[in-house]
C-alpha cells in the first residue's frame, strides 16, 4: 500500500527537513505538522507541511505513517499517548538519537505486533542550531539513516517500512540496519561523546576567558569545528544523556583517562605516540574513500 499521508510530530529541524526533502523527492501525499501553535504556523508559511494540527490525537487520523520527531523522552511518551490509537495497518517511526529505552516502550505498548507496527529508525544528520527555520531539504544527503533490529526486518518484506525506506533512500540517504544495544553503544561513542566535548570545551573557555574579542578573532578552524555542536539545545541532548548514561559513562570515562595520559606525557615520546594513533583513526576513512 503506498503512502498517501504522513503526520509529523515535532517540526523542526529534524521533522521539519524531512517533510522539505520528500516533497523536493518526489512525494505526492499529504504532509501533516504536529507542534506548537507559533512552529505550526511558520511551518505552514514556509510549505513545509500542507495542513498543521497541535494535538497529536488529532494529528495522526487517516495518515499511514507517523513520524516522530521531538526529543527522546517526547517519543517515548507519545508511542504510550498515540500509540493505542493508531490503526492496526499505519506503520509508527521516529528519529530518536537512543534506541533501547525507546523500542523497549513501543513492545510495552504494541505487545507481539511491535515488530509489525513500530519502525525505530534514527538518521545521522542534523546541525547545531535547531527548529523549524534551519530545516534543509538536502540535510540528509548521503547520510545514514538507521533502523534498528529485529524490528527493522519489517523493510524486507513488501508493506509501509519497505515503502518509508524506500522513501529514505528517494531524499537521498541509505538505510542501514543495526542491533539495538549496538546502536546505542556506537552513536555513544561517536555522537553523544563528540556532543559533551564541544559543550565542555566552549564551557571552559567561557569561564576562562568569557566573551573575549580576541579570542573570538583570532580563533580558526579548528575552534570553529570543536565548537560548533556547542550550540545544540540542552532538552534535545538532556534526554539522549537519560537514556544512553552507561554508554555515554563509558566514554567519557575512557576519555579522560587519555586526556590524563596526554596531560602527563607533554613532554615525552607518548604524546607522540597519541599523535600516531589519531593519525591513524583519520587515514582509514580517506584510505576507504580512495579505493571506491
Amino acid at each position: 500500500m503506498p503512502i498517501k499521508q504522513i503526520t509529523i510530530i515535532g517540526v523542526g529541524l529534524i521533522g521539519g527537513s524531512f517533510a522539505l526533502a520528500a516533497k523536493k523527492y518526489g512525494f505526492a501525499g499529504k504532509i501533516v505538522g504536529c507542534d506548537n501553535d507559533l512552529v505550526l504556523e511558520k511551518a505552514l508559511s514556509m510549505r513545509v507541511i500542507d495542513s498543521a494540527e497541535p494535538r497529536p490525537e488529532t494529528a495522526i487520523k487517516g495518515s499511514d505513517v507517523v513520524l516522530l520527531a521531538t526529543p527522546v523522552g517526547g517519543i517515548i511518551d507519545l508511542i504510550e499517548r498515540i500509540g493505542p490509537l493508531l490503526p492496526a495497518e499505519a506503520l509508527l517511526t521516529d528519529v530518536g538519537s537512543t534506541k533501547a529505552e525507546i523500542v523497549r516502550r513501543a513492545d510495552q505498548v504494541f505487545g507481539k505486533q511491535s515488530r509489525q507496527r513500530f519502525f525505530p529508525g534514527h538518521p545521522m544528520a542534523g546541525k547545531a542550531h535547531s527548529g523549524i527555520t534551519h530545516a534543509d531539504p538536502d540535510i540528509y544527503r548521503n547520510a545514514v539513516w538507521i533502523f534498528t533490529s529485529p524490528h527493522s526486518d519489517a523493510m524486507n518484506s513488501p508493506g509501509l517500512a519497505a515503502d518509508f525506506a524506500d522513501l529514505i533512500r528517494r531524499i537521498g540517504a541509505r538505510p542501514v540496519t543495526m542491533d539495538v544495544e549496538r546502536h546505542d553503544r556506537l552513536t555513544g561513542w561517536i555522537s553523544h561523546l563528540p556532543q559533551m566535548v564541544s559543550t565542555a570545551l566552549a564551557a571552559t573557555l567561557m569561564d576562562e576567558f568569557g566573551n573575549d574579542p580576541e579570542l573570538q578573532a583570532i580563533g580558526g578552524r579548528a575552534l570553529r569545528e570543536m565548537t560548533r555542536t556547542a550550540a545544540s539545545p540542552y532538552s534535545w541532548w538532556r534526554d539522549v544523556a537519560h537514556t544512553n548514561t552507561e554508554n555515554l559513562q563509558e566514554a567519557l570515562l575512557r576519555l579522560e583517562q587519555r586526556l590524563a595520559h596526554i596531560r602527563e606525557n607533554l613532554r615525552g615520546p607518548a604524546l607522540r605516540d597519541e599523535f600516531e594513533r589519531g593519525n591513524a583513526f583519520r587515514a582509514e576513512p580517506e584510505k576507504n574513500t580512495r579505493s571506491k
